[in-house]
């Protein structure tokens, strides 16, 4: 089976992504969920890229990137911006390839993804209050410095990165049916989709995002790129207010349907994947699993084999105290 409408990123890409990623990455594990099997009345599994090398998935894209980079390319050095995980993600990857990293953080990222990506290697640089701010430091340090930026997920090589994961739930699940996905810029889904899509085209990929923040559902529902944010998420990692251009192209051809869940959707996920699941998970990486227990998806996944993407894990404790103890436990 192929494709028959040019995509920016094809299934070759994915698996020239599959070869440089062996042997620096995890395939992570997707046990069955007894708990959310009984709730949704249909098979569930969880792809845990909370256990991933940095605790996401972002390592896939951002060492693929960098792994691709040309000599000349190496030695200038790169920049990339995140409030974590991507930042994590390049960092370990710079250490891992011999390659000077910096990364740009608004001030308000989490304390301990700050450490983490400083602890990898790169030089941190504190900036902004949000992901404007922080572009806009990263284009003065590539024109300052001639580093090569590093993209969060709008992104080929990135994208192609992070579909490496659909290969891997198709090598354990070959019949799934549906696969959720979270989404703040879209590498994650449009990586997925291209790698399903083009093995198996009948399995629904499916997007969640948070009803505070949700360019890529806007854009997917209007059929035209645009910005969506009210006001800020516990999906921080998700915090992505438009979509990029690629991810977008991806994303309305191949993926089947977003849906959106609300704060407190979100807080309740986590604290059932921590309770029943026994699992830590930051909020973007609970966004899938809120959809299947909010009952939105029941169309989709009654009597059928469902795999949640748990997409990070990178939280501070605090915050895990926080949304544990306002919980009805």
């Amino acid at each position: 089976m192929h494709i028959d409408y040019e995509l920016p990123v094809t299934i070759i890409d994915v698996l020239d992504a599959k070869k440089r990623l062996s042997g620096y990455i995890y395939k992570t594990g997707m046990p069955r969920s007894n708990y959310l099997s009984e709730c949704c009345k249909g098979e569930i599994f969880l792809k845990f890229e909370n256990m991933q090398r940095t605790g996401s998935f972002k390592i896939r894209g951002a060492f693929n990137k960098l792994s691709s980079l040309t000599e000349e390319e190496r030695k200038k050095g790169v920049v990339a911006c995140s409030a974590g995980n991507h930042a994590q993600g390049v960092s370990l990857s710079c250490a891992i390839l011999g390659i000077d990293g910096k990364v740009v953080m608004p001030n308000g990222a989490p304390k301990s993804k700050v450490a983490a990506t400083s602890d990898y290697s790169a030089q941190v640089v504190m900036h902004g209050d949000n992901f404007n701010d922080t572009i806009a430091k990263v284009s003065e340090i590539v024109e300052m410095e001639g580093r090569i930026f590093i993209p969060p997920y709008d992104d080929e090589k990135v994208i192609a990165g992070q579909g490496t994961i659909g290969l891997e739930i198709l090598e354990d699940l070959y019949d799934v049916d549906n696969v959720i996905v979270p989404i703040g810029g879209g590498g994650l889904i449009a990586g997925i989709a291209l790698a399903i899509k083009s093995i198996n085209p009948t399995i629904n990929i499916i997007g969640v995002q948070a009803e505070n923040v949700h360019g890529m559902a806007a854009s997917f529902y209007k059929g035209e790129l645009m910005a969506h944010r009210t006001t800020g998420t516990l999906a921080d990692g998700c915090d992505v207010s438009r979509p990029g251009r690629i991810t977008y192209e991806i994303v309305k051809k191949l993926v089947t349907d977003i849906v959106l869940v609300s704060e407190d959707e979100i807080r309740n996920s986590m604290v059932a994947l921590i309770q029943r699941n026994k699992v830590v998970t930051e909020g973007a990486g609970a966004l899938a699993t809120a959809a299947l227990l909010s009952g939105k998806l029941d169309q989709y996944i009654k009597g059928r084999k469902t795999v949640s993407i748990i997409s990070g894990g990178n939280i501070d404790l605090s915050r895990v105290s926080q949304i544990t103890g306002s919980a009805d436990l």
